[in-house]
């Protein structure tokens, strides 16, 4: 009896600690930031990024909107984060139906649907802030 109540034992803590585990692990997948439920991709260099940037800057939508920025990489970068962060864009615009293949940045999660293209990111924001 004393063998099976032992055995019981091992089982239950090697279950508790083979779940956390995956549990730890599958949180290092993710993005390393914070992310609101409003989040804004964009690339360094992208004229379009640069022009919905200076929109951000001039209206100082950062003091009236939380929000997220996640930079996705242009140019063959490795960077993990970096492509961490285009995990996350490809999960949002699968969410929205969009194909992966017709993304491009600046490109907006505003929680449950999705902007691409500096017109239509600028305008969400000008709508937020109003």
């Amino acid at each position: 009896m004393n063998k099976n109540l032992l055995s019981i034992i091992i089982a239950v803590v090697l279950i508790v600690l083979g779940s956390l585990l995956i549990i730890g692990w599958s949180s290092l997948s993710g993005p390393k930031v914070d992310i609101t439920e409003i989040i804004l991709f964009y690339g360094d260099g992208c004229p379009h990024c640069k022009l919905v940037e200076d929109f951000i800057n001039q209206n100082k939508v950062e003091e009236k909107i939380k929000f997220t920025r996640l930079r996705i990489p242009l140019n063959n970068e490795k960077d993990p984060e970096l492509l961490s962060n285009t995990k996350v864009l490809l999960e949002r615009a699968k969410a929205c139906g969009i194909n992966t293949t017709d993304i491009g940045v600046p490109f907006l999660w505003d929680g449950k649907t999705c902007l691409a293209g500096d017109p239509d990111v600028i305008k969400f924001f000008q709508d937020k802030i109003k």
